[in-house]
């Protein structure tokens, strides 16, 4: 019967202390791993959100201009929201037609892009803050205007709108619309 319990006693198996530090070491590189994971989810997340109020208020500000008459030099927005009324908007000019008027504009990729590292031009620029925004970061609106015309009358005109978010911890690259309308 003794040499029974001996066989049994060597068939047992279980894990040394090699194995669990191996297991934990391996455990601990994973739920390190998954730790970092979250701050960088939570940096996208943020400039995700940045990006979707950019393109907001662009929207929000192309939609401003197409409401306008195609014959109106300028506007004002009289909820203060997009276009401050402390200024007046500019809607291009029918004197120069088929040249950008405004914000300077840069071909990226055959497209038109607002060249925001030159100077803000009077009433074709301003700034937004969200008041709903816990960080209240601010977004620069620019815009240029192509007015088409026959003559004296405007015919069409081509709005480019770009919006920059200004400061902020999160890299974030400008937004840029465009559209035309025409009669």
């Amino acid at each position: 019967m003794r040499s029974k319990r001996r066989n049994s006693r060597t068939n047992q198996s279980g894990f040394t202390m090699i194995e669990m530090l191996i297991a934990t070491l391996m455990m601990v590189v994973g739920i390190v791993a998954m730790a970092q994971l979250v701050p960088l989810a939570i940096h996208l997340n943020a400039g995700n959100r940045d990006d979707s109020t950019a393109l907001v208020l662009a929207q929000r500000e192309l939609d401003e201009m197409l409401d306008q008459p195609i014959t109106a030099t300028t506007f004002s927005d009289p909820q203060g929201v997009l276009c401050p009324t402390t200024s007046t908007c500019n809607l291009g000019n029918t004197a120069t037609p088929k040249v950008p008027v405004g914000s300077p504009v840069v071909m990226l990729y055959n497209r038109p892009m607002i060249d925001f590292t030159q100077a803000k031009v009077a009433n074709y620029n301003f700034s937004y803050t969200d008041p709903n925004d816990p960080f209240a970061l601010t977004y620069d609106i620019r815009w240029a205007v192509i007015t088409y015309a026959n003559g004296a009358n405007a015919t069409g005109k081509r709005f480019i709108v770009g919006v920059r978010r200004i400061g902020g911890n999160v890299p974030f690259l400008p937004l840029t619309l465009d559209t035309m309308v025409e009669k």
